[in-house]
């Protein structure tokens, strides 16, 4: 049976003393539930923290990127075993604003899923299509390409994965997929992973995701939980996503 899952992506927000506000909220309020688990990920400085205030609740939490290289001359990269030293049970790899801003490539994102689960790190993959790629009827032959980067790149390993389907054109803009557009690329992918074997994938939706439509879309049949960006800075809008 899939487990739900709500995701907080802090993105590049936060500080000492506003971590430790939302954190404590977040530990305080949540209670466990075994249809839901909850878990933030956080820039990589706040990794200690994040380790310090969660380590004894039921909140899990990872980081933003991960490298695909194991150790070596690569500047500003933070590999798995680094991660896993902080006690990060998730990184989110393939997020769009790293594929644009960065110029990641399906293969390149398939590499870091490998190197997170080759240190025992849920990689949270993500996928997505932009406006324009929308507006062309592209979506599906869009975010297949992306899935089948992974699976092709992890074979059996592909059932350890939590994938996220992010439309592009609804992160960050205010404007969200309705609950059956999202139903409708979810269930694509949800055809996907059977085929390759990992039914019991989860598939989280993110793109503007608030408590005032995380209902809707959260009862769509293939929507799994939640990757949530600005309202998991907000522990009550946060908390509420996560009980819908």
């Amino acid at each position: 049976m899939r487990r739900r899952l709500v995701v907080g992506n802090w993105k590049m927000n936060g500080g000492l003393a506003a971590n430790a506000r939302l954190l404590d909220h977040l530990v305080s309020e949540w209670q466990p539930s075994d249809r839901c688990a909850i878990a933030v990920c956080v820039p990589f400085p706040y990794l200690g923290q994040a380790q310090a205030a969660l380590s004894s609740s039921a909140i899990a939490w990872g980081a933003q990127d991960v490298s695909a290289h194991a150790a070596g001359a690569f500047t500003g990269e933070v590999s798995a075993a680094m991660l896993v030293e902080f006690g990060c049970r998730y990184a989110i790899v393939g997020h769009s604003e790293r594929r644009q801003m960065h110029g990641e490539t399906d293969a390149q994102v398939a590499a870091k899923a490998k190197a997170a689960i080759g240190a025992a790190i849920t990689p949270i993959v993500c996928v997505g299509e932009t406006l324009e790629q929308r507006d062309a009827d592209a979506t599906d032959a869009v975010v297949m390409r992306q899935v089948r980067a992974v699976v092709d790149a992890l074979g059996g390993d592909v059932a350890k994965i939590v994938l996220a389907y992010e439309p592009v054109w609804a992160i960050g803009t205010g404007r969200t997929a309705t609950p059956a557009q999202a139903q409708e690329v979810h269930a694509s992918l949800r055809a996907a992973l059977i085929k390759a074997a990992a039914p019991e994938v989860g598939i989280l939706y993110g793109g503007s995701v608030k408590a005032s439509n995380a209902t809707a879309l959260f009862a769509m049949p293939d929507v799994d939980g939640g990757l949530v960006g600005g309202a998991s800075l907000d522990a009550n809008e946060f908390l509420a996503i996560a009980r819908a």
